[in-house]
């Protein structure tokens, strides 16, 4: 994975519960307003946002974030259901958001190949004989075609990046990210975008599926700063360590800390400044 802009933020409303704002649906099952993508329940198709833009979707330390959440199922076949609360998502069946989850249920073969980043609380994923736990600050995947069983503790929220739609064959099975993982020289990013000079980066792709074109795994980079231009390509970012500075072009700047959580749509014009070392997970296609 090359050195790329990773995420920023967008949107508006605060929920009481400190963490966001969820859009409630109307009668026709339509959100009454959106910043993101409008989900219709009936499943008849999506709204796309009309600019790509960057979306915060939730912070360290709980705090209150600017994002504007549809709360409902990305799909019939969505296990979460309400508890879902979705900023994302676009023709392609790429959706990112968070989900709000407390109890357990066990799905047979699980539609998506879905990351998670846990925020509050803890879940235990069990397939088969492979059980894992994720606690805050740590990630998963979950591959589509996965027997899998989810055990979450009351009043957990962890952010995710998912892809809906098939384009190859399944790859069941349960993942833990690993934050220490081993890591090897990735290409920086291209000379002519930079103000700074060049960063070292490096990356490992822990979770390449065959479902989608969805690529998982942790990267670091040694500081630098960029110009802004659109994003390549859709990516989830988790800050495992360090911060970064990232401007909308022409618009509002947002510090992403340790721990937070960020989307940023493909497209979305993103400008990048590190002061320091950052690593981070991430979820790229």
């Amino acid at each position: 994975m090359s050195c790329q802009c990773s995420a920023l933020a967008s949107s508006s409303g605060r929920a009481a519960s400190g963490l966001e704002h969820v859009t409630q649906r109307s009668r026709n099952g339509l959100p009454r307003q959106s910043v993101g993508t409008i989900i219709d329940s009936s499943n008849s198709g999506t709204k796309s946002m009309p600019h790509p833009t960057v979306l915060l979707l939730a912070r360290a330390d709980l705090s209150p974030v600017d994002t504007e959440f549809t709360a409902g199922p990305l799909d019939a076949h969505d296990p979460f259901d309400n508890g879902r609360r979705t900023a994302f998502i676009d023709d392609q069946g790429i959706a990112a958001g968070v989900v709000h989850f407390g109890t357990s249920l066990t799905v047979e073969a699980y539609p998506y190949t879905e990351m998670l980043v846990m925020h509050r609380g803890s879940a235990t994923l069990s397939s088969g004989t492979h059980r894992i736990t994720i606690s805050t600050g740590e990630s998963a995947v979950i591959g589509r075609g996965t027997h899998v069983q989810i055990e979450a503790q009351p009043d957990s929220l962890w952010a995710f990046c998912t892809s809906t739609k098939t384009s190859g064959p399944d790859k069941p099975g349960i993942v833990p990210l690993d934050r220490l993982a081993m890591l090897t020289p990735s290409s920086p990013p291209d000379p002519a975008i930079m103000i700074s000079p060049l960063p070292q980066c490096r990356s490992n792709n822990l979770f390449e599926d065959t479902a989608s074109t969805l690529r998982i795994g942790v990267w670091d980079s040694t500081p630098y700063e960029r110009i802004s231009r659109p994003h390549k390509i859709h990516e989830l970012m988790n800050l495992i360590e360090g911060s970064v500075e990232l401007s909308l072009e022409n618009g509002p700047s947002l510090t992403v800390n340790t721990g937070d959580t960020v989307f940023v749509a493909q497209g979305a014009p993103c400008k990048w400044t590190s002061t320091g070392y950052v690593r981070k997970f991430y979820a790229v296609t």
